[in-house]
């Protein structure tokens, strides 16, 4: 039996219907939300990382094939396998890696998905070469690459390097879903932790265009007088 076959098996056997069933609302899979027609098993992350440890070394094929996969897990175990890999593997894997994850982004269709990926594959993979995928991506229709755009630049902001997370930002300020506005904001909020200055900077300049959610969610960490300023528009 392929090792693909006997992960969805082995998945399927920790399926819990009740987990399944929270986590098809708070997934927001019904009719015209984001995550339309996605399917739980009701597997815990803990559980699919334990399988992954066990596989480790799974060929990227049968990667590639659980991407495809209508299980929201089966997908989520391919992505950590991946992100695992690519820790690993040569100069060549790696880019076979980043090749098939950003060929495939369509796949990589949920929130939880996405962050658990991003950086580890995408940012990794670009740091030390040129960033235009990432503008490309901020620039899609799909609203999965624009949040993996954003979200692969936590890689370069661990290494104290923000000018990617600030450029993509201010392409997605007008963005018009939720889901991009809690990303932009947490990754400003990120730059912040590592270099307050700079984040009040940027917010100072663009905190008026954002939509509410970013803005909350960049200025979470903030002292309070300041953080009651930026909302009452007063900085």
């Amino acid at each position: 039996m392929k090792d693909s076959h006997r992960i969805v098996l082995l998945l399927q056997e920790s399926a819990d219907p009740v987990r399944a069933e929270h986590s098809q609302r708070f997934f927001r899979t019904g009719p015209g939300e984001y995550g339309e027609g996605d399917l739980f098993l009701g597997v815990r992350v803990p559980q699919i990382r334990k399988l992954v440890r066990e596989f480790k070394g799974i060929e990227l094929s049968s990667l590639e094939e659980m991407l495809f996969s209508e299980w929201h897990e089966v997908r989520l175990f391919s992505l950590i396998s991946m992100v695992e890999a690519f820790k690993m593997g040569s100069s060549k894997e790696k880019s076979s890696i980043y090749k098939l994850y950003m060929g495939n982004s369509h796949r990589v269709n949920s929130w939880d998905l996405v962050d658990s990926s991003a950086p580890y594959i995408a940012g990794a993979y670009l740091w030390n070469k040129s960033r235009k995928p990432l503008y490309d991506f901020a620039a899609a229709n799909s609203l999965w690459k624009r949040r993996i755009a954003i979200i692969s630049t936590r890689y370069f902001i661990r290494k104290d390097a923000f000018e990617e997370t600030l450029s993509i930002s201010e392409l997605l300020l007008a963005d018009k879903e939720d889901l991009i506005h809690k990303a932009v904001g947490w990754m400003l909020r990120e730059v912040g932790k590592r270099n307050h200055q700079i984040e009040v900077d940027f917010l100072r300049v663009h905190y008026k265009k954002m939509p509410r959610t970013m803005l909350r969610y960049s200025i979470e960490k903030f002292e309070q007088e300041l953080r009651i300023r930026f909302l009452k528009g007063t900085v």
